[in-house]
């Protein structure tokens, strides 16, 4: 029986684990907290998965709140406005407000939730579970004893193994300060009272926030979340440690710059004292293979290699196809050996999907040109439009056929416009 040996506990790691175990690998998990200690602990990040994500999870029967996460069907972009000459520092209007149908449901659980959960089950099933912070000497020794390394631990003294990939990573510095709010008592936008929705509004040279229900620990909740520009008015977060500051400040910046979505959270409050989490980092893909003080190559997983900014929402959709790739990969292989070039042609099959991820993530980051603006402000008149927008992030490869290039934008607004049924 190959011996595997996975080190971090995140979508992508526990994925993996759970995955390899299926298939009778030997596996070791390798975590720095424990289950109950994730469980108990603050948020960890933002999430929305959409159907392909989410499908992979069910190949492995792991799609285990399934039938408690709200079921998303529709998101929703809103663009803010220039300040009024008459008051401004006032609230800013809205003026692109649209919401496309998603294809299939999105949902979010809430990582404390999933992975403690996923835990749990790995190790009910019999796998070795190792609570350690591991570094890279842990690594060299581990590294003996077992067939395949899987590093799937995005930060820390692990990364440094992962050298930088110029050429795929176009910013060296963080592109967003990052604010998030776990709520409860937050109401519906009143054009969508019954529906589950994503909402993405944009304000721009100033920075996003994104609003999305979820499942956490005690229950149905939502998820406040502001993306700022660095040294802009939304990068006020840094200093900020009491998680009711937290979300006061939270509201008070969704009241100036999206006041829409204010004003169904006056009567909002924390889910719980971990409720909140600040923090940014640089955008970068990394090589996928690092190699140990003695020689030995290990393989990156996921954020590892390639960590995008969470402006696209890609972030655990991602780990969920690398995980996938990663496991039809290794079983795929069967007795052969893990070597480094079975390691760069695992990764390069990864980035097959990974690269649109990456060239859409990075678009949204900068400035918009004429042509994302003039697709942006269709959508809300040409409802397949908005539709085939929001089902990008599902399958960001489609992108490819209409978002990048002016000349297919334009080509492809005309097409739909000339369909539509005339007034």
């Amino acid at each position: 029986m190959r011996k595997i040996l996975v080190v971090g506990a995140g979508q992508s790691g526990l994925q993996l684990a759970l995955g390899l175990q299926s298939h009778g690998y030997e596996v070791t998990l390798m975590s720095n907290r424990t289950a109950e200690e994730i469980r108990s602990g603050r948020v960890m990040s933002t999430q929305c998965m959409f159907p392909i994500a989410l499908g992979h999870e069910r190949e492995l029967g792991l799609n285990f709140w399934e039938n408690e996460a709200p079921k998303i069907t529709a998101l929703g972009v809103s663009v803010a406005g220039p300040p009024s000459e008459d008051a401004p520092e006032g609230p800013l209007p809205r003026i692109i407000d649209w919401a496309g149908t998603l294809d299939g449901f999105a949902q979010s659980v809430d990582q404390r939730l999933k992975m403690a959960g996923w835990m749990d089950t790995f190790a009910d099933r019999g796998g070795q579970i190792v609570i350690h912070g591991a570094t890279v000497s842990d690594l060299d020794f581990f590294s003996r004893t077992y067939d395949l390394v899987l590093v799937s631990a995005g930060k820390g003294e692990l990364v440094s193994m992962f050298e930088r990939d110029a050429s795929r990573s176009p910013y060296d510095a963080p592109q967003r300060a990052l604010a998030v709010s776990y709520v409860t008592g937050l109401g519906y936008r009143p054009e969508l009272p019954d529906t589950e929705s994503v909402r993405c509004n944009l304000v721009p040279g100033v920075g996003e926030l994104f609003v999305m229900p979820t499942l956490t620990t005690s229950g149905r909740a939502d998820i406040l979340f502001w993306e700022g520009i660095p040294g802009g008015p939304l990068d006020v977060f840094g200093s900020v440690q009491d998680p009711a500051e937290h979300l006061k400040l939270t509201l008070a910046l969704m009241e100036r710059f999206t006041p829409w979505e204010y004003a169904r959270a006056t009567k909002v409050e924390l889910t719980d004292a971990g409720g909140t989490l600040s923090g940014r980092y640089a955008p970068t893909v990394r090589k996928p293979v690092g190699r140990l003080p003695s020689g030995g190559a290990v393989l990156g997983v996921a954020d590892v290699v390639v960590a995008n900014d969470p402006i696209t929402g890609q972030g655990s959709n991602s780990a969920a196809k690398c995980a996938a790739a990663y496991l039809a990969a290794i079983v795929e292989h069967g007795d052969k050996e893990f070597d480094a070039d079975w390691m760069q042609r695992t990764f390069d099959r990864y980035w097959d999907s990974a690269q649109h991820v990456t060239k859409w993530t990075n678009a949204m980051l900068g400035a918009p040109p004429e042509h994302v603006l003039n697709l942006i402000g269709a959508a809300g008149q040409l409802p397949p439009v908005a539709d085939r927008f929001v089902n990008g992030f599902n399958d960001p490869s489609d992108f490819e056929n209409y978002f990048f290039d002016p000349a297919k934008t334009q080509a492809y607004l005309a097409q739909v416009a000339a369909a539509a049924p005339q007034a």
